[in-house]
């Protein structure tokens, strides 16, 4: 079944001190304001180390991609981090062709990503 326009299906979960929100669909201007919401709303609650699994996004828009920005400069002010992983190459050439991969933390896999916390973390 393929995802509907403008939906994204986002399953939470905790590992550690990490929160993991693993999201199906599009990151789109229609579902990045409620993903950003809800993101926002474990950040507000003290929760600083987000990691976005994309495993299964199959598009980013733009405001997606100023979710993922504005995310990352929120995190960065309360010395939190957000990290991305398992993207697929059609959402990696967006991020390629903005510059934001330089800008981001990407990971290979969800593995590789919660490496990435073990220093904060620990």
């Amino acid at each position: 079944m393929g995802a509907i326009e403008g939906v994204v299906d986002i399953q939470e979960d905790q590992k550690d001190k990490v929160t993991i929100f693993r999201m199906k669909g599009r990151l789109d201007a229609i579902s990045s304001p409620g993903a950003e919401k809800r993101v926002l709303e474990n950040i507000n609650n003290g929760e600083h180390h987000i990691l976005l699994d994309f495993k299964d996004v199959d598009y980013l828009s733009s405001a997606g991609m100023r979710m993922l920005l504005s995310t990352t400069k929120r995190l960065k002010t309360l010395s939190g981090k957000l990290v991305i992983c398992a993207v697929n190459i059609n959402v990696m050439d967006v991020l390629k062709m903005s510059g934001f991969d330089h800008v981001l933390d990407l990971a290979q896999d969800e593995d590789e990503a919660l490496r990435k916390f073990e220093v904060i973390v620990s």
